[in-house]
């Protein structure tokens, strides 16, 4: 337990949010023995008389209890340092401005005069309002139990089987009774790691990556190493080294569009990456959020593995409706009964009235004009966007060939939480680049979603900012 150096606090303060972490986040259970005051003063770099007074407020505030001749251990009640979990509290302190539940709350709670260019989503105008609306009066006058009834426990087999040819036409061969319907793409992940891993293995995330990745293995107390992510892929060597070093369990990836970057995996690197996940037994999921997005297919992992050690998931919250959460997970049939009793004891199963009402959005035609429409207009956007922030001297790190995401490095001397502070003061919210990356190597980068650029006053407030 290594304290970890705070300019803000006393070395007897350092030691004490140390061992409170570690009870918060249930590293120590209630009435486990804490380290001895020899051995915690030596894992911590300071002084035995230190500890002792350390552990002797921890005492005094009732998260610790001492025991004459046994030590010192975990309160057996809760207490207000040690109730109840934090998330924000596993894992490294991180100023507000980059820490990911910062982000997505102001997306979410601030109001509709707030611009959202750092959100993760397409403005309510770009989705298929009328498409949507036409499936909810349909299925107002259903008599089928479609209103009240629960669903199946692979989920609504229409809509799955709807799903298993969608993803034939991307190289993805998975028969209906693959694929699990889930309330979201985030339930979707959520119920894979808990099928496959435990607290304390390490899984392996791009860097930077989509920032909910890292909140969701954080609460399955996962140990998270991150890899750096080219405009190819991950960058195969630092790939192959962690693999030899840290032996994860899983590896969470986009591949289709790259959440934040926007870039597209290579054939040469998919085919690399999938020989060292052979090799070393390491399992993929593969968040395909983003296909309905793509002009042209890029490379699916699980096209190429064949859903042997990829699991593919997805939603339709990005195309259709945030509001209507369905996702799926498409994966081997070995795994799927397992992975189908943990949807029925978490959740009893996805919801039956989302299901019955996305398949009624996708079997309308209008919704492949929709996605049609939707890809002209992001294309068009993506330049013009990208012109304004480099008149900015906002360069994009890469010019991505699909989706909504430019990933964009700031002038030189320009932080991006800084940034995001004074543009948040001026009703703008952005996204800092160290948000989605685990070793905090973004600093100067931001994600930039080009669909929440429409309004002029968004570049205002952003060269204001800049200076």
């Amino acid at each position: 337990m290594d304290a970890i150096p705070d300019p803000s606090l006393t070395l007897v303060e350092s030691v004490m949010r140390e061992v409170r972490q570690r009870i918060t986040a249930r590293a120590v259970a209630p009435g486990a023995r804490l380290p001895s005051i020899r051995r915690l003063a030596e894992t911590t770099g300071v002084s035995k008389s230190t500890v002792v007074d350390a552990y002797d407020r921890l005492v005094a505030e009732g998260a610790i209890v001492s025991r004459r001749g046994s030590g010192f251990f975990v309160a057996g009640q809760a207490s207000p340092q040690t109730a109840p979990m934090s998330l924000a509290d596993i894992g490294p302190r991180l100023d507000r401005e980059i820490d990911p539940f910062w982000v997505s709350r102001q997306s979410l709670e601030t109001s509709d005069r707030v611009l959202k260019p750092g959100c993760g989503w397409l403005p309510s105008p770009w989705l298929p309002e009328d498409a949507v609306r036409r499936a909810l009066r349909g299925l107002s006058r259903a008599t089928d139990g479609a209103l009240a009834d629960y669903g199946a426990p692979l989920g609504l087999p229409a809509l799955r089987g709807w799903l298993a040819r969608r993803m034939g036409e991307r190289g993805v061969v998975a028969s209906p009774d693959q694929i699990l319907l889930t309330e979201s793409g985030t339930q979707a992940i959520d119920l894979v790691c808990r099928l496959l891993i435990q607290p304390g293995d390490t899984v392996l995330v791009d860097d930077p990556c989509y920032f909910n990745f890292h909140a969701i293995l954080r609460a399955h107390r996962a140990k998270i190493v991150s890899v750096p992510y080219s405009p190819e892929g991950p960058d195969i060597a630092a790939f192959a080294q962690a693999l030899q070093q840290h032996a994860p369990r899983l590896y969470v990836t986009n591949s289709g569009v790259h959440n934040p970057t926007g870039a597209t995996l290579s054939p040469t690197t998919a085919h690399r990456l999938l020989n060292l996940a052979e090799a070393h037994d390491l399992t993929i999921i593969e968040d395909d959020i983003f296909a309905d997005f793509e002009i042209e297919p890029a490379p699916r992992l699980a096209a190429l593995d064949g859903l042997d050690r990829v699991i593919l998931i997805g939603s339709f919250s990005k195309t259709l409706s945030a509001s209507v959460r369905c996702g799926y997970v498409a994966i081997r049939s070995d795994w799927l009964e397992r992975l189908t009793d943990l949807s029925i004891a978490t959740s009893f199963g996805a919801g039956r009235l989302a299901s019955e009402l996305v398949l009624r959005v996708v079997q309308d035609g209008a919704y492949r004009r929709h996605l049609e429409a939707l890809r002209a207009r992001l294309a068009k956007a993506r330049p013009e966007v990208i012109a304004r922030l480099r008149d900015m001297g906002v360069t994009p790190w890469i010019e991505p060939r699909a989706g909504m995401f430019l990933w964009c490095e700031l002038p030189p001397g320009v932080s991006a939480a800084a940034l995001a502070r004074a543009a948040l003061e001026r009703n703008v919210v952005l996204a800092p680049g160290d948000v989605f990356s685990l070793s905090q190597s973004a600093g100067r980068f931001m994600r930039v979603n080009v669909a929440q650029c429409a309004d002029p006053a968004v570049f205002e407030v952003l060269r204001q900012a800049l200076g």
